[in-house]
């Protein structure tokens, strides 16, 4: 009796969390179609202090600070939203934009055929999305193959095997990238410089050479970490160190 009178406490709380996020989210867009930037971006990191996240959400905080001519939290809160949406076309275009305004010119390391090909496949749909798709087809075998056990003509039963066996292999073929889009995520951690200018090191210490310079808004990727100290790669394939305090890791959700 007390468990299901607190799940439904639990239950009653998350509806009144979801509403009031939903009523804040809708005080913030309405400051930002009145041009009340600062006050929508108040609004917007409110829903995230509780607790809640979207790509929506992360969209609109990157147009609130893009219209502030803020980059850095602009691109970074862009790339959130990719992370969530990765075709997007929308979010893609205005972080174009944003990236426009960057100091640095990085020219991205050219990618092989076969690298392309697999990037542009695991790359259609985020790791769940993959993994619900390989649920629905192994959903759709299953009902494939209760169909062929049930069918009374030879015909019918051959076309459901055939579909049966395609959808089984679809499910194989989608919980496979489900896995390695899930891999390459695990991976991969993306970072974006909120400072105006740091100075990347060949050694993680104040007392080593300088290799090269960053600037607000760069996007750069995390290899390791020693003490405060990161190794980054940027996307032209260029390695260094910086410390922590200068980057925004975009992953933190």
């Amino acid at each position: 009796m007390l468990r299901a009178t607190l799940a439904i406490l639990m239950l009653l709380c998350s509806f009144f969390i979801q509403g009031q996020n939903e009523t804040i989210f809708n005080t913030g867009t309405e400051a930002y179609n009145e041009g009340d930037y600062n006050k929508a971006i108040e609004s917007y990191l409110k829903i995230l202090e509780n607790g809640e996240h979207s790509a929506e959400l992360y969209y609109n905080l990157g147009n609130a600070y893009y219209k502030l001519n803020q980059i850095a939290p602009s691109i970074y809160y862009y790339e959130k939203a990719l992370l969530l949406k990765p075709n997007d076309p929308e979010i893609r275009n205005n972080l174009g934009y944003a990236q426009n305004m960057t100091l640095d010119a990085i020219e991205m390391m050219p990618e092989t055929g076969l690298s392309k090909i697999y990037t542009n496949i695991v790359g259609m749909l985020s790791f769940d999305q993959w993994g619900y798709a390989a649920v629905a087809f192994m959903m759709l075998f299953v009902l494939l193959y209760i169909a062929f056990y049930y069918l009374n003509y030879a015909t019918q039963k051959r076309i459901a095997f055939i579909l049966g066996m395609f959808a089984l292999l679809l499910a194989i073929s989608a919980t496979a990238l489900a896995y390695m889009s899930y891999s390459d995520f695990q991976a991969d951690r993306p970072a974006i410089v909120f400072t105006d200018e740091v100075i990347i090191k060949s050694e993680p210490n104040d007392r080593s050479q300088e290799v090269f310079r960053l600037h607000e808004g760069t996007k750069l990727n995390v290899l390791e970490e020693f003490n405060d100290w990161k190794k980054i790669r940027i996307a032209d394939g260029q390695i260094g160190w910086l410390t922590s305090e200068n980057i925004k890791l975009l992953k933190d959700f």
